[in-house]
């Protein structure tokens, strides 16, 4: 895309979408000429911004204004001509101490918000519970002769409940002694790695109380997944104050109505797990049709260098992304240290 443009329409279109970014009106021939630092005349300043509308940059809503910014010139802004400048030492020391090690719940609970209140736009956690869910304690009680109620206490608190039918009748004394065995050999470790390593140890075990462990692991392996990816999201109630979202209550209302149903923006947001640094979705590019006029800017974070999770900004597609960019990325990194300290 930058093989298309020269340097003279390149500093045009940087200087355009800076004003419009500022103002949040479209920029006209004159206000460039002055502000862009070149010697040209807003005639010679019209004929350029018209190629660049012909390719797709620019738009003008009307006739006889001026130009702003379409989805693909905000794309090659961010690209290709954007100067981001990280935060300042102090910045970031004044985000760690909000972000101190504590519950995990509580820090990405506290991202959310800290994410929030630095852009006021919607700042979002999402969290792969599976994959950091420690385990504290697993009991077994007896339902009826083939139902069994497995529980799940994790290091967190959190308890999991899962019923378990069985070929046969397991005795109290059985339940008590499974219950015990996996408490004792997993207790601290995850869900998913225990029941990796039962599958090697079960040919150890005493053969009664296999199926009972096996069912075991399986069913608390999948009570973690069905709540395994969640998201935290803070400060929603700031999009209405924004006049480029507001101003469409159609579009707002599709907007709450897909925070409500989470499932397929978790999806998107979940697209940072697979890639390192920030990712940015402008409208269309999210796939979601609610996201039109919005940008979505995300980074994964890791626990003990493992990506588990991203933390995202929601705004409308003018916003100023030198700003908002160091923000998502120094909030992944801090609560990525964090977490990894805590567990």
């Amino acid at each position: 895309m930058m093989t298309t443009l020269d340097t003279r329409s390149r500093i045009l279109l940087k200087t355009l979408i800076e004003r419009y970014i500022v103002e949040g009106q479209p920029v006209g021939s004159r206000s460039l000429s002055r502000h862009s630092g070149l010697e040209l005349s807003p005639a010679t300043v019209r004929n350029v911004m018209s190629d660049l509308e012909e390719m797709g940059f620019i738009t003008s809503p009307h006739t006889s204004a001026g130009r702003m910014p379409t989805p693909r010139g905000y794309r090659l802004f961010i690209d290709s001509l954007l100067t981001v400048q990280p935060l300042d030492h102090s910045r970031v020391q004044e985000l760690r101490g909000q972000l101190q090690p504590d519950q995990p719940q509580r820090l990405i609970s506290s991202a959310s918000h800290l994410l929030s209140d630095l852009t006021h736009f919607a700042g979002v956690v999402v969290t792969s519970r599976h994959d950091t869910v420690r385990i504290r304690q697993i009991e077994f009680i007896s339902l009826s002769d083939s139902r069994i109620l497995l529980i799940i206490v994790t290091a967190d608190g959190d308890v999991q409940n899962r019923i378990l039918t069985t070929k046969r009748r397991y005795s109290p004394s059985e339940l008590t002694e499974a219950g015990n065995y996996l408490t004792a050999h997993f207790a601290g470790h995850a869900l998913d790695e225990m029941h990796k390593r039962l599958q090697g140890e079960l040919q150890q075990l005493r053969s009664d109380i296999t199926e009972l462990m096996s069912a075991a692991a399986a069913a608390g392996s999948e009570a973690m997944q069905d709540s395994a990816d969640q998201y935290v999201m803070s400060g929603e109630m700031n999009l209405l104050d924004i006049e480029d979202l507001s101003s469409n209550m159609k579009q707002i209302r599709e907007l709450f109505k897909l925070f409500e149903r989470k499932t397929s923006l978790m999806q998107l947001l979940n697209l940072s797990n697979r890639a390192d640094g920030v990712q940015i979705f402008i409208g269309g590019e999210s796939g979601l049709t609610e996201l039109d006029g919005c940008s979505v800017i995300t980074s994964g974070y890791e626990v003990n260098g493992k990506l588990v999770g991203s933390v995202g900004v929601i705004g409308p597609t003018r916003m100023a992304y030198d700003r908002i960019i160091p923000i998502v990325d120094i909030t992944a990194r801090l609560l990525s240290n964090a977490l990894s300290t805590n567990i």
